[in-house]
């Protein structure tokens, strides 16, 4: 029986707020460069009181992906919670105006937590450090899981990020034992490496026993098998996991099923801004694989994706996807 949805992703549900900035702002701040770091909610205000013009997008790693697969013509829905107020509801609004079922119920307007927001702040390189203050986001729930959404799902896309929360770690094994009850698959983004050394063990017994894909680019790789040599890493992985593609940045992306491994290069293009290169490369490949798309062929739409994202600010894209794939002979 065909199923209503080709991805349903849980993670994060987050307001993005982007600015450039320089160097020198990231020192006299606090802020290490390249990493998300969380924050409270005074460090929201602090930091956002001294950035300079912004702009202020939906966003969430795994809420990319999803946008970004529903670009590409995929059947999708998300889950992850936003409160009753502004940006609650834009962040609803803009899940469903990029065609993705978004039925998480928001949380009332009179709770203490606000929606999540993450400052990105983007050096002259191109490179991000985000700022994120969880809020919501964080108090995603086994109750928040609908079993029948996730049956009725060919993937489900875990976000690692979620993975720091008091609820999380039990909403996505609800997720997970719904979809493979009902023969679907599960991908996971392993997102952020300190992210991985915190939750460690959690995160190798989940792709041991549940995982078909795994996302992640070298540094978090390596630091989920504690090793400074990517082909140990990569090797350990593909004898845990069926299909593993691992990113390494300008160099492209090393992707692995079984005794087949590829390698899919880079784009050709300006880097204005890497945020969301990872959510974009990770849904060219779910949406090629959707579409019976070989490995390497849904690795390289994976690239592409990517290359979109970062010619320009935010992570969602703004391009025709489609039409990029279809210039690429990728969408066959």
């Amino acid at each position: 029986m065909s199923k209503s949805f080709n991805v349903v992703g849980v993670g994060n549900a987050l307001v993005d707020i982007l600015s450039h900035v320089e160097d020198q702002f990231l020192a006299e701040h606090g802020v290490e460069k390249g990493i998300m770091t969380l924050i409270d909610t005074d460090r929201a205000v602090e930091l956002y009181s001294h950035m300079g013009p912004a702009v202020e997008i939906s966003g969430g790693s795994a809420a990319n992906t999803i946008a970004a697969i529903a670009a590409l013509g995929g059947k999708t829905a998300y889950v992850g919670k936003v409160k009753d107020e502004q940006l609650g509801r834009i962040f609803q609004h803009d899940m469903r105006a990029q065609g993705a079922a978004y039925d998480t119920p928001l949380a009332s307007a009179g709770d203490g937590h606000e929606t999540g927001r993450c400052m990105v702040l983007v050096s002259p390189d191109g490179e991000r450090s985000m700022n994120t203050y969880l809020g919501w986001s964080e108090f995603l729930a086994p109750a928040d899981i609908v079993e029948a959404e996730m049956a009725d799902a060919e993937w489900i896309y875990l976000e690692g990020y979620r993975f720091d929360g008091p609820d999380s770690h039990a909403a996505f094994q609800k997720a997970i034992t719904a979809t493979k009850s009902a023969g679907g698959k599960v991908s996971v983004t392993l997102s952020d490496p300190f992210c991985v050394a915190r939750h460690r063990a959690a995160f190798r017994k989940m792709v041991r026993e549940d995982v078909d894909l795994l996302f992640a680019n070298e540094h978090e790789l390596k630091s989920l098998y504690e090793t400074e040599d990517l082909e140990t890493a990569i090797a350990t992985a593909r004898a845990e996991c069926e299909t593993v593609a691992c990113t390494v940045g300008a160099k492209g992306a090393h992707l692995v099923q079984n005794d087949l491994r590829v390698h899919a290069p880079t784009e050709a293009t300006a880097v204005v801004d890497a945020t969301g290169a990872g959510d974009l490369f990770a849904a060219g490949v779910l949406a090629g694989l959707c579409r019976g798309a070989d490995l390497l062929t849904a690795g390289r739409r994976g690239c592409v994706a990517a290359a979109e994202i970062i010619g320009h600010i935010g992570a969602r894209p703004e391009a025709d996807l489609k039409a990029l794939m279809a210039e690429k002979g990728l969408m066959g």
